[in-house]
C-alpha cells in the first residue's frame, strides 16, 4: 500500500487553516501543521492526528524543517493588521517560503487568496494578497492560487461582520459600493476546492477563481441573512461620503469584530468581486452542488436556538460552517450569559433535589416576589405571565415550570429551562450539579468534605437591536434575581 502523502499546513490556527486539517486527514492524507506554539493547538480535536513543527514562518531554518518530505504545502499566512509596512513582510514571508518550499523539493504550493477586478487600483490589504500569489506563481514550485470572496460561515471574519451589522442595526446609513456585486462562497466548498488542488496537474501554475453559484449586492445579503434570522428587512440608506476608514471604525464600534479587522474587511467592498472564469470547477469537480448563499447561511446558523456549549464550541465539533475550538471569541451568535458556581457541604442528590423541585408550589427559593412582578409585565406586554405551576413528578422535557418550559434534562446532573416569556430573544436557566473536590486555596472551603457544586447559568440570545438593548438595561436587575436564586438554592434545607 502507497504511503499517505504529507501536507504541509500553515495558519492552522486561524479561520481556514483550522477547518482544513481535518479535511485533509478525512481525505486520508497525512498532515504536519508549523505553529509558532504548539499550545496555541491544544483544544483542536485533530492534535493527535498531525505531527506539529515548533517554529517561525520568517526563519529559514524553521521552514525547511517543516517542508522536508512535504508533497503539498499550504500557504494560509497574511497580515490582517495594518500595522506598520505589512505589504513589506507579506512580500518578504512569501519569498522566504517559495524559496524553502523549493529547496525541498516540494511538488506544490496551494494559497488562498482574494478574488479582484482587473485593471482597477486594489486596496492596501487586497493588493498585498494578489502580490503574494504572484510571488508564489513565480516561483520554482508549482502554484494554485485560489481567489475567493467573502466566505459564508460561522468564523469568518467577513461573515461575522455581515451577521453583526444585520443583528444589530435595524437601521443603517452606509456607502454606496453596498450596492457593488459579491460572488459568496460556502466555507464547505472553500475547503472542497482547496483539499482538491492537492491532486491538480503536476505543471499547473496559476490562479483559480472559486465562487458560488449567485452573484449578490452586500445589500442584497444583508436583506437574505435577516429573513434566515428572523428579523425584520433592513432599511439602508446609502450616502457616497463614508469612506473605507471611517467604515471600518464605525464597523469596529457597532459590531464586536475588532477595528484592525474590519478595515481591510471592508476595503474589500469598494471593488466588484466576481468570478472571471470558473475553470476550478472542471479541474476540482464537486461532489456535492455548491451551497447557494441561503444554504450557505442556513448551514452557519444550524446550531443557533439551543443551549448546548453557550460560552465555546464543543471540543469535538468538527462541522465547518460552525464555530469551532479555537475560534476567537467575537465569533458567532451574539449572546449574554450570567454564570454562577458555588460548592456546598450539602449532598449531590440532596442539591439535586432543590433543582428538580424548582417553580409550583416550592417557588424560586427567595426570589417569589421578583418572578411574580416581571410576570405580571409580561401580561401587560402581550406574553403568558407567570403561570404559577409544574406537574407534580420527575421532570420530562416539555414540562411547564411556570414562565418556564424544560428544554432538556439529565437526572441528577443538569435541568435546562427555556423562557416562554415575550422577549426580543431567547432566554435560557441552566442549572448543573456535580461533585467537587475541597480547594485548599479557597479559605472557605478548605476544610469541607465530600463537596457539590452547584452551577447556574443564564443565557440570552438577543434578536436584533432591541435585545442587546433589553439585556442592557435590566442587567443590574438580572444581577439581584439570579445571585439570590443561586445562594437560595445552595441553602435551601426542605426535606424532600
Amino acid at each position: 500500500m502507497d504511503t499517505p502523502s504529507l501536507m504541509l499546513v500553515t495558519g492552522a490556527t486561524g479561520y481556514i487553516g483550522t477547518r482544513l486539517v481535518p479535511e485533509l486527514l478525512e481525505a486520508g492524507h497525512r498532515v504536519r501543521v508549523l505553529s509558532r506554539s504548539a499550545d496555541k493547538l491544544k483544544d483542536r480535536p485533530w492534535l493527535a492526528d498531525v505531527e506539529v513543527i515548533e517554529g517561525d514562518a520568517t526563519d529559514h531554518g524553521d521552514l525547511l524543517r517543516a517542508l522536508d518530505g512535504v508533497r503539498v504545502a499550504y500557504y494560509l499566512l497574511h497580515s490582517m493588521d495594518g500595522k506598520g509596512d505589512f505589504q513589506q513582510r507579506d512580500r518578504e514571508l512569501a519569498q522566504r517560503f517559495s524559496d524553502a518550499a523549493a529547496a525541498q523539493d516540494v511538488a506544490r504550493i496551494v494559497y488562498l487568496g482574494g478574488l479582484h477586478p482587473a485593471g482597477e487600483k486594489l486596496s492596501d490589504h487586497l493588493a498585498s494578497r494578489v502580490e503574494v500569489g504572484q510571488i508564489l506563481l513565480d516561483g520554482a514550485v508549482p502554484a494554485a492560487v485560489l481567489q475567493a470572496a467573502v466566505i459564508v460561515g460561522t468564523g469568518s471574519a467577513s461573515f461575522e461582520m455581515l451577521r453583526h451589522l444585520t443583528e444589530r442595526l435595524p437601521a443603517m446609513v452606509a456607502p454606496r459600493w453596498l450596492r457593488n456585486r459579491i460572488q459568496p462562497i460556502a466555507v464547505r466548498d472553500v475547503l472542497h476546492y482547496l483539499v482538491g488542488a492537492a491532486g491538480l496537474p503536476a505543471d499547473l501554475n496559476r490562479t483559480l477563481d472559486i465562487g458560488g453559484p449567485e452573484v449578490l449586492t452586500y445589500d442584497e445579503m444583508i436583506q437574505r441573512f435577516a429573513k434566515l434570522a428572523g428579523l425584520r428587512r433592513r432599511l439602508i440608506v446609502t450616502v457616497p461620503v463614508l469612506t473605507p476608514k471611517l467604515a471600518g471604525h464605525w464597523v469596529g464600534l457597532v459590531t464586536p469584530v475588532p477595528a484592525g479587522l474590519a478595515k481591510p474587511l471592508v476595503d474589500s467592498l469598494v471593488h466588484e468581486v466576481v468570478c472571471r472564469e470558473d475553470d476550478i470547477r472542471e479541474l476540482v469537480p464537486e461532489v456535492e452542488p455548491l451551497l447557494d448563499f441561503e444554504q450557505s447561511v442556513q448551514a452557519a446558523l444550524a446550531d443557533v436556538g439551543t443551549m448546548d456549549d453557550p460560552d465555546s464550541p464543543s471540543p469535538d465539533q468538527l462541522d465547518p460552517a460552525r464555530a469551532v475550538a479555537g475560534d476567537p471569541d467575537w465569533v458567532g451568535e451574539p449572546h449574554y450569559t450570567d454564570r454562577r458556581s458555588s460548592i456546598t457541604t450539602r449532598s449531590p442528590a440532596d442539591v439535586w433535589g432543590s433543582v428538580a423541585a424548582i417553580g409550583g408550589d416550592t417557588g424560586w427559593y427567595g426570589t417569589d416576589a421578583l418572578w411574580q412582578m416581571r410576570g405580571a409585565l409580561d401580561k401587560v406586554i402581550g406574553g403568558p405571565g407567570m403561570d404559577r405551576g409544574r406537574p407534580n413528578r420527575e421532570l420530562q422535557v416539555g414540562d411547564d415550570v411556570d414562565n418556564w418550559v424544560v428544554e432538556a434534562v439529565d437526572a441528577p446532573h443538569s435541568l435546562t429551562l427555556r423562557a416562554r416569556t415575550k422577549l426580543p430573544g431567547t432566554a435560557w436557566l441552566r442549572f448543573e450539579v456535580s461533585t467537587d473536590a475541597p480547594d485548599a486555596a479557597d479559605p472557605e472551603n478548605a476544610d469541607a468534605a465530600g463537596t457539590t457544586r452547584l452551577t447556574q447559568i443564564s443565557t440570552f440570545r438577543p434578536s436584533g437591536l432591541s435585545g442587546h438593548l433589553y439585556w442592557n438595561v435590566i442587567a443590574p436587575a438580572h444581577r439581584v434575581v439570579f445571585g439570590r436564586l443561586h445562594r437560595g438554592m445552595l441553602t435551601d434545607s426542605t426535606d424532600r
